[in-house]
């Protein structure tokens, strides 16, 4: 176990140097509890490790030391009601304090978490909680009528935990944990336990649990401190709007806050408000911050102008482009750092401008640690300036165990020992990956494989445009045409915009990627996580 505080970036050096000297930790017992809150609990009792925003503007500060007393006396209780070693917990919370005490508390008991999003419907849940076999859940009032109008197709679920409400039936989360000792050991994991299981968002098909083990949060270590410029320097302070059902807001933000003794601001907002979320910046005292690119395209659509005090900035989810990053420049005083990564396999691709020149439309280089190549269709490695799948190579702590009871689709995720992310890139000769696609998201046309999110940047380049969305539609003649989806700014005029946007694509870019037809709608259709559903744009013909 490494001490508090202990960075696993070596500063001053290049990221060539970084690359040659990095060395994963290989401890033979890793248990996620310990090594976010115990450790700083005997260490720094004191240090301030959560700061909890409530709805009315008040705030409650939890340190490390009662952190672990809480989630102590919460990992008792559900011991009390028969939960184990392997038992999953399913977790229907937004940004709380509950939420991340019941995260400590299964991981000192061994148990899986199934962390949901708490926008979910009726239909979500049941094929999650199903699916994982889900023992108990905590939830508020807010998600609890949701899952008692479910409980009756969910056998395996005997205990549900409400944090702010009283049924019968339901325990109550407090009054359980207040009737409980506070001290619990945390049994013997390793690295390879099971420690939670995120379900994908993917857009076809039923959601894939990717079960992850405790080593996970080593594996983010290394991409997440570089993005945020050697996050853990004195007076850091992590926030995101993600919601930590996520991995951009458990894995990204949360755990390696933690780990690093960085305290986290939890603010549970129903809906992103992109004023609301730049005052709160100020107001909070954020020093880091991770935004996706669809908070930062809100950002600028509702006119937010000045944004300061941060002293680093992360994104990741789609390609931002140099209209975003520059406008991020210019509101933020600082250069927005972009990474990548997926649910099964995140943030193995990383910028960081303190060492190295920031390209637009890349997510940087392949992190310390983690081994990234593009693959052709047979699964081998290409060349650089080749397009391709992007990879990782086995084996990564920050890659998934396997799929939950699904061993056929976990097999299919990997081709020898490379996982194959279904992402299309391109690396450049100083090891830049270029992103370019979804596979699925790429459009044939006139022989042409074309990518959406070159032509996306360069329509949400222009003034009128907030975002932007293309997809390939039938042609029979060219197997695909181009058609962009459009949302445009408050004030813009729709008259000529259209023939001026595909003019506009075909001059900067090429006229085989202009746009056949361009329509305007009010808003695009996301997933939870704020990435846009191009499938149902296709749908739309």
């Amino acid at each position: 176990m490494r001490e508090p505080g202990r960075a696993t970036i070596t500063p001053g050096r290049s990221w060539d140097g970084l690359v040659a000297g990095f060395r994963w930790p290989r401890p033979r017992r890793f248990n996620i509890a310990e090594a976010c809150c115990d450790v700083w609990a005997r260490a720094e009792p004191d240090r301030l490790a959560l700061r909890y925003l409530r709805a009315d503007g008040g705030t409650r500060d939890w340190s490390f030391a009662e952190l672990s007393r809480a989630s102590k006396r919460l990992a008792n209780a559900f011991a009390g009601h028969g939960i184990g070693r392997g038992d999953r917990v399913a977790l229907l919370l937004p940004q709380t304090p509950e939420a991340l005490l019941t995260h400590l508390a299964a991981y000192r008991l061994g148990a899986v978490v199934v962390p949901l999003f708490a926008l979910f419907g009726e239909d979500g849940l049941t094929f999650r909680l199903a699916d994982s076999g889900a023992k108990a859940l905590v939830t508020d009032a807010a998600g609890l009528p949701k899952i008692l109008a479910i409980r009756g197709r969910l056998p395996d679920l005997a205990r549900i935990f409400c944090i702010d409400a009283r049924e019968p039936g339901v325990e109550g989360f407090w009054q359980e944990l207040g009737r409980a000792a506070d001290r619990c050991p945390t049994v013997p994991s390793g690295p390879e336990d099971p420690a939670f299981i995120s379900y994908t968002s993917g857009t076809t098909g039923q959601p894939k649990g990717a079960l992850h083990g405790h080593r996970v949060l080593i594996g983010h270590l290394p991409g997440i401190e570089l993005a945020h410029e050697y996050l853990g320097q004195k007076g850091d302070f992590l926030w995101t709007p993600a919601d930590w059902a996520w991995m951009g807001g458990l894995t990204n933000v949360l755990l390696p806050g933690l780990w690093f003794g960085v305290p986290v601001l939890a603010h549970r907002m129903a809906k992103f408000d992109p004023e609301r979320a730049a005052a709160l910046i100020g107001e909070q005292g954020v020093r880091n911050a991770f935004l996706p690119p669809t908070a930062l395209k809100l950002m600028r659509q509702a006119g937010v102008e000045r944004v300061r005090g941060l002293r680093s900035l992360a994104s990741a989810g789609e390609a931002l482009g140099s209209a975003l990053l520059d406008w991020g420049r210019g509101v933020f005083g600082l250069n927005i750092n972009e990474f990548y990564g997926q649910t099964e396999c995140n943030a193995v691709l990383a910028n960081c401008a303190r060492l190295m020149a920031v390209r637009p439309g890349s997510a940087g280089r392949a992190v310390p640690g983690h081994r990234v190549a593009i693959l052709g269709p047979e699964g081998d490695v290409l060349k650089p300036g080749q397009p391709g799948e992007i990879a990782v190579r086995r084996p990564d702590p920050v890659m998934f165990l396997n799929y939950w009871n699904d061993p056929e689709r976990t097999a299919e995720k990997f081709a020898g020992a490379w996982m194959r992310t279904g992402d299309e890139a391109v690396m450049d000769e100083e090891g830049y990956v270029h992103f370019r696609a979804r596979n699925d998201d790429v459009i044939t046309s006139s022989g042409y494989r074309i990518g959406p999110g070159e032509i996306e940047e360069c329509l949400a380049g222009h003034a009128d445009v907030a975002m932007a969305a293309v997809v390939g539609v039938p042609d029979p003649i060219r197997t695909e045409a181009v058609k962009a989806y459009v949302v445009l700014r408050p004030g813009a005029v729709q008259e000529g915009l259209a023939g001026a946007l595909t003019a506009r694509v075909a001059a900067r870019i090429s006229p085989h990627l202009a746009p056949r037809s361009v329509v305007f709608v009010d808003a695009l259709p996301m997933t939870a996580t704020g990435k846009i559903q191009r499938r149902e744009l296709r749908l739309r013909g």
